[in-house]
């Protein structure tokens, strides 16, 4: 579940789908509310929250939320001055989880809460409900923001709660794009994946279904079909590209990738339309009705088609109409003072490519969390240096033939040079201009995942003749390596 959106073509590559920019903050409002009048403004607030004043507030309950918070707790800023206001029944969790392990079959031990709870997928403490009381931090769930006053600084609930804020950290993430109830996108049986309730409406699907359509050809494509597989259901995947992943993969990577999910027994119909979904007697959907006219039956469809940045109630607060979200500095500041936007609704600067991005990913929602939030209570002033990182594990569960497992690092653009057979190795280069810019490895070794980033930030000069020799995925990352001892021995 990741991707980086802007507005240029594919080509330009991955995590270049973001506009040039000649400065990386962007253009400021009036010095008063501008990034260089930026001023901290605190509301005193009781340990036991006897008003409504808080003193940091939260808003959004996703992975970047919990991050957040434990960041605060680190510095020892929670007990009482921090609060989180969430339209999520339960306390942040590590969302990625949704569409892996979550959508397991029964029997294959899948994953529930409590046991991904933030922020135990980067190794910390599973940070449960109690976990927020024991550290003084006021929880709102199910309560979403309905609206903001930037002058009084308050917050309005949809539960009529007043909140008035000193800082405000918006962390309110994305939602996923849907289809138009006129075209069947709310038919019983039809699925979004956002939160835990989605997923538990979709297993409960899962469960009776047999004829499974999926709709989208990138990460939760993906990901669902592979759980779909473990269900052992008929599964067919349906979308507009000419190839699986087409932001991220090559033809011939994708091809890879194609023939392993076939050979587990799923369709693909790529390059078509869709024109509706299609109702039976019973008011369920019953069947897929592609731009050509011809129907795929299917009892359950699952919607995967990208999301948007959930920007409302925020609107006013300095939007980015080319990547979409809350236009924020190197230090997740908007332009307005005690305002800061994190996550998937932060559009920030990509420092490594000079560009400015928007970046959906759990590696982000970390990273962009604890970088703000020790700005904002530390002298920490220095620009987040994000390098773009995406990933997917699949076909995990019990009794599964073969796991997938690859990793991401850098930037997708150039010209490329796979090595390996994806005997379970494969591994692809994106070298531009003599440069190797990205690497993408499948089932590498600790070892051999943890060198791609440095390969991907150093960017090295590499032997392309060398690389493209390489009689073995081991080989061709040994000669990415010494690229990259020259470099740094230079």
């Amino acid at each position: 579940m990741a991707s980086i959106f802007n507005s240029l073509p594919p080509k330009h590559g991955l995590s270049l789908w973001c506009p040039r920019a000649d400065s990386l903050h962007p253009t400021p409002r009036p010095s008063s509310v501008g990034f260089s009048g930026f001023r901290r403004s605190y509301v005193a607030a009781s340990s036991g929250f006897a008003n409504d004043n808080r003193e940091f507030v939260i808003v959004g309950g996703g992975n970047a939320a919990g991050y957040a918070a434990r960041t605060f707790v680190e510095h020892g800023m929670a007990d009482g001055r921090l609060c989180i206001v969430s339209k999520e029944a339960y306390a942040p969790y590590e969302r990625p989880a949704l569409t892996k392990a979550y959508l397991f079959p029964l029997d294959k031990k899948p994953a529930r809460l409590p046991g991904f709870h933030t922020c135990v997928g980067s190794g910390g403490e599973r940070q449960s409900p109690d976990w927020y009381k024991e550290k003084g931090i006021e929880m709102f769930y199910e309560d979403p923001v309905t609206s903001i006053d930037i002058e009084k600084q308050t917050l309005m609930t949809n539960s009529g709660k007043l909140l008035k804020y000193g800082s405000l950290i918006i962390a309110t993430g994305s939602t996923t794009s849907r289809f138009p109830e006129k075209i069947g996108g709310n038919l019983p049986g039809v699925h979004y994946i956002r939160d835990v309730a989605d997923a538990d409406s979709l297993i409960s699907s899962l469960e009776r279904a047999q004829k499974v359509v999926i709709v989208g050809g990138g990460y939760i494509g993906m990901e669902v079909a592979a759980a779909a597989v473990g269900w052992k259901l008929d599964t067919t995947i349906i979308f507009p590209d000419s190839h699986l992943l087409q932001r991220l993969f090559t033809p011939s990577l994708a091809q890879r990738y194609e023939e392993l999910y076939q050979e587990y027994g799923v369709k693909f119909l790529k390059g078509v339309s869709i024109k509706n979904l299609e109702a039976g007697p019973d008011g369920r959907v019953a069947a897929v009705k592609l731009g050509d006219g011809s129907t795929i039956e299917a009892d359950t469809v699952i919607i995967g088609i990208g999301a948007k940045p959930a920007v409302s109630p925020f609107e006013s607060v300095h939007l980015n109409t080319t990547v979409g979200g809350i236009q924020v500095d190197g230090q997740f500041r908007t332009s307005i003072p005690g305002i800061f936007a994190i996550g998937d609704v932060a559009a920030f600067p990509l420092k490594i490519y000079d560009r400015i991005a928007r970046v959906e990913h759990v590696d982000h929602a970390r990273r962009s969390a604890q970088h703000c939030i020790k700005a904002l209570l530390s002298a920490q002033t220095h620009t987040y240096d994000y390098l773009p990182y995406f990933y997917s594990r699949v076909f995990e569960y019990e009794g599964s033939p073969r796991k997938i497992w690859w990793q991401f690092f850098g930037d997708n653009v150039g010209e490329t040079i796979e090595i390996g057979n994806f005997d379970p190795k494969l591994a692809t280069f994106w070298i531009d201009s003599g440069k190797l810019k990205g690497v993408l490895l499948e089932s590498g070794s600790t070892e051999e995942f943890q060198l791609l980033p440095k390969l991907a930030r150093s960017q090295p000069f590499v032997d392309k003749s060398r690389l493209q020799n390489a009689s073995s995925v081991e080989e061709a990352l040994e000669v990415a390596r010494t690229a990259l001892q020259v470099e740094s021995a230079a």
